[in-house]
């Protein structure tokens, strides 16, 4: 048990306020931790609170460079935020890594097309394709995309 349990139930549940006020009432030990935060990341994710969200995000990445999904995260929650050249550049400087995953690349293009650059937009959106199949059935249905044919 390390005391996070609570938390991932409440996660589980889609209960954000009971997992926010179970991690606000954790000893300040713990909230330098990186469970914590990828536990606080989700919690905030999932209450759209997309600033501090991309802040934890951030902080994570400066924790642990190898985890990809913290990068993806971080540019997605600036996304949110309305600065997708943000998130983009920020994704364009993560750890080399991010280039095997799809949803690196699924994301770009997302970026790419809301900052009104099809080409890059499509290439990127192409290559998502590529390391995942399914991603074309998820783009066929993003607002992001809507400016692209694919």
């Amino acid at each position: 048990m390390n005391g996070y349990e609570p938390v991932s139930g409440y996660l589980q549940l889609g209960m954000a306020e009971d997992a926010i006020a179970e991690l606000r009432s954790m000893p300040k030990t713990k909230r330098k931790t990186e469970r914590y935060n990828e536990l606080l990341l989700a919690t905030l994710m999932m209450q759209q609170s997309w600033a501090e969200a991309a802040d934890t995000a951030q902080w994570l990445c400066g924790k642990n460079e190898k985890e990809t999904a913290y990068f993806i995260h971080a540019a997605y929650c600036m996304h949110e935020t309305g600065d997708t050249l943000a998130a983009l550049r920020f994704l364009m400087n993560g750890p080399k890594s991010l280039l095997d995953e799809p949803l690196y690349h699924y994301n770009m293009a997302c970026y790419h097309a809301m900052l009104d650059q099809p080409e890059p937009a499509l290439y990127a959106l192409r290559r998502s394709f590529e390391l995942d199949p399914e991603l074309r059935e998820v783009a066929e249905n993003d607002e992001d995309l809507d400016s692209l044919e694919f």
